[in-house]
């Protein structure tokens, strides 16, 4: 391909950063540039993730703050919240692509409310585009800076934001509750997540009080035209990668069917969205690896009640290859490409 686009991915350390990178390898369209990583700087990468090995020719990691962005036309920020936002708003040339959570909510001091820190950069807030690639294609062709959605409001908006758009259930009394692999806590050492803790075991974690949680009620306050409060609780399960929500959500001027048929028209063009066969129930067997989120509907026993199942893999789709989706769509390309790969099973 030609005019392939640099790019920069700051964060490159983490496992959100990494799965960037693996997708960025097989990406026609782009060339890797810089590499940043605070605590690795001066490794290469094939000395801190085995899988990159066979690849010595990436560059290698340096200082965040030190890291060479000339000529680099895309910046992929995967530091923690508040990391690297006062970093990225000093960026006059590269456009923003932002995994963290920097940048999703509107609102600097609902930001500071449940992160715990004042914003970095709040005159930047007004102009992220909230990058959920399938709601947002309209907004990402000029964009100079998108924000991708954390991986729980991923799974849990591509459910609900056509039916709540549609009329089709209640904004009172949404209910999520949300199983997730290790890796969404993060490579850093955390006693619950070592084997001994994590192995043989699932934990409910962030009871009541989940950083995502403001996210998914911002988005489907938006498309309900108000305010929303959701139930929404987290749980760790033993397996390395991986999201599935079952989500309780009352009717509203639709049945079962009609909501069903919702969901089926509004992503039976899309590359990635796919509502499973009627009785089918989603699993992240389905999608681990891979960009694609699967869908399923159900009547729930107790009368004018549904339950949507989705289910996405937290690195790929709710983190690395939706920013890489965001990127072509950015760039006027096909939005699968580079994310072709079907998912890995077993």
């Amino acid at each position: 391909m030609d005019g392939r686009v640099r790019i920069a991915v700051m964060g490159a350390s983490g496992y959100t950063g990494a799965d960037l990178v693996r997708l960025a390898l097989g990406h026609p369209g782009i060339e890797i540039a810089a590499l940043g990583a605070n605590a690795r700087a001066g490794a290469c990468m094939g000395e801190i993730w085995p899988h990159f090995a066979a690849h010595p020719g990436l560059p290698l990691l340096e200082p965040v703050e030190a890291m060479d962005l000339d000529g680099v036309d895309v910046v992929f920020g995967c530091l923690p919240h508040a990391a690297g936002a006062a970093r990225l708003g000093r960026l006059s040339g590269p456009r923003v692509i932002d995994l963290s959570a920097d940048f999703r909510l509107k609102d600097a001091a609902v930001f500071a409310q449940w992160y715990g820190v004042s914003h970095p950069a709040p005159g930047l807030l007004p102009a992220a585009v909230y990058g959920l690639t399938e709601h947002a294609r309209a907004a990402l062709g000029g964009a100079r800076l998108v924000a991708c959605p954390g991986c729980y409001p991923t799974a849990a908006l591509l459910a609900l934001l056509p039916l709540a758009e549609a009329g089709a259930i209640a904004p009172e009394g949404i209910t999520i509750n949300a199983l997730s692999g290790v890796s969404g806590a993060g490579r850093g050492l955390k006693e619950a997540n070592l084997f001994c803790e994590a192995g043989e075991s699932a934990s409910a974690y962030g009871l009541g009080r989940h950083r995502h949680m403001p996210e998914i009620e911002q988005e489907l306050g938006r498309a309900f035209g108000r305010a929303v409060t959701v139930g929404f609780t987290p749980h760790l399960v033993p397996m390395s990668r991986g999201e599935l929500l079952t989500i309780t959500v009352t009717l509203a001027g639709a049945g079962v069917a009609e909501a069903r048929q919702i969901l089926h028209d509004r992503y039976a063009e899309e590359p990635f969205v796919h509502l499973l066969p009627e009785g089918r129930a989603p699993s992240t067997a389905m999608v681990r690896g891979s960009n694609h989120c699967v869908l399923g509907l159900f009547a729930d026993r107790v009368p004018g009640r549904a339950l949507v199942v989705a289910a996405i893999d937290n690195l790929v789709k709710g983190s690395a290859g939706q920013a890489i989706q965001n990127l072509n769509a950015m760039m006027d390309w096909p939005e699968t490409l580079g994310l072709g790969a079907p998912a890995l099973f077993p």
